[in-house]
């Protein structure tokens, strides 16, 4: 094989990761970057799929430099949110008695627990 063809090949197996992330249930912001990703490896022009996607000729690059460095996980959301104030067992406690109420006050939600 020469190197073209291993380029051609690298790329392909690029696509197929990405495809297979687009396909899958993700978050909107993660979807368009890999769009924006795959449109690019593909041959795309950034002004075009600027346009397609209505982002930057920046976001492009910038998510085509993470998918080539960390591959998926580079474009995956960083923050995953906060550690909840309340374990499972409370938080259906708490689902649990507001479903009872027959209205719903937030000073006595607070004082509950």
């Amino acid at each position: 094989m020469n190197n073209l063809q291993l380029q051609q090949k690298y790329m392909d197996k690029e696509i197929a990761e990405l495809e297979y992330f687009i396909k899958s249930d993700i978050d909107a912001r993660e979807l368009k970057r890999a769009i924006a990703v795959r449109m690019a490896i593909s041959g795309n022009i950034y002004h075009e799929i600027s346009l397609t996607l209505d982002v930057s000729n920046f976001f492009i690059g910038y998510w085509k430099k993470q998918f080539k460095t960390k591959g998926i996980e580079g474009i995956k959301l960083g923050h995953k949110g906060s550690k909840g104030y309340l374990t499972a067992l409370q938080n259906t406690e708490v689902i649990e008695w507001l479903k009872n109420k027959k209205y719903w006050n937030l000073d006595e939600l607070v004082t509950y627990f």
